[in-house]
């Protein structure tokens, strides 16, 4: 797990997230803390917590919802006529500057074949462009086009303001979640250790989901 307070210099930060209000702002923040959020708000999410809603591009003019894979119980999905079933839903919020996300992708991209064809659905979230700002982060690649040379076919939904990473109440990359039909966090994980059994892991929870009513 990164831990970034101790290795700022050593890990990677995400520095800019976004200050929602009754408009849209940029600020700079290192890490998020109860003074940050709003009054009553925890300073993380944790296991056990409803996962917080998002729209967020997925192509031009297109849109991803989190309601059309999971909604809390004794509420129907977005679409259900359409979309009737309930999914586990895998989020990893990355940049193509975050070097522990680039060792964390092929994994995902493994997992994301295992389950193709299973009630699941993995979701990239991109935060490159709401950190491009930061110093040293101007010239790195867009993650599109970068992610499709690595042969990695995940689907990646477009955070370029930093609304739903603010929400998510991250501030330290890669940062994965695992909800699942009730959209209920039943997994957090902060940073990549090379060392861990990192599919293994997440099989385990993600056949445990798969296997609830």
């Amino acid at each position: 797990m990164i831990n970034f307070l101790p290795w700022i210099r050593k890990t990677c930060i995400v520095a800019a997230i976004l200050i929602f209000s009754s408009g849209l702002g940029v600020g700079q923040e290192q890490d998020t803390t109860v003074s940050d959020t709003l009054a009553g708000e925890k300073a993380e999410l944790m296991i056990g917590d409803i996962a917080p809603s998002w729209a967020l591009m997925i192509g031009p003019a297109e849109y991803e919802f989190l309601q059309n894979w999971t909604v809390k119980k004794g509420t129907k999905l977005r679409k259900p006529k359409t979309q009737p079933d309930r999914h586990v839903v895998i989020l990893s919020f990355f940049a193509t500057w975050c070097k522990p996300c680039m060792k964390e992708l092929p994994h995902l991209q493994n997992l994301y074949e295992k389950y193709m064809d299973q009630k699941i659905k993995f979701f990239l979230i991109d935060i490159t462009e709401a950190t491009r700002t930061v110093k040293g982060n101007e010239d790195v690649p867009e993650a599109g086009p970068f992610l499709t040379k690595k042969g990695l076919t995940m689907p990646i939904l477009y955070d370029p303001q930093g609304i739903a990473m603010k929400r998510y109440k991250s501030s330290a990359l890669p940062r994965l979640f695992v909800i699942d039909k009730y959209r209920t966090l039943r997994m957090l994980k902060k940073g990549f250790k090379e060392n861990e059994d990192f599919e293994g892991e997440l099989s385990e929870i993600i056949d445990q989901l798969l296997a609830e009513k």
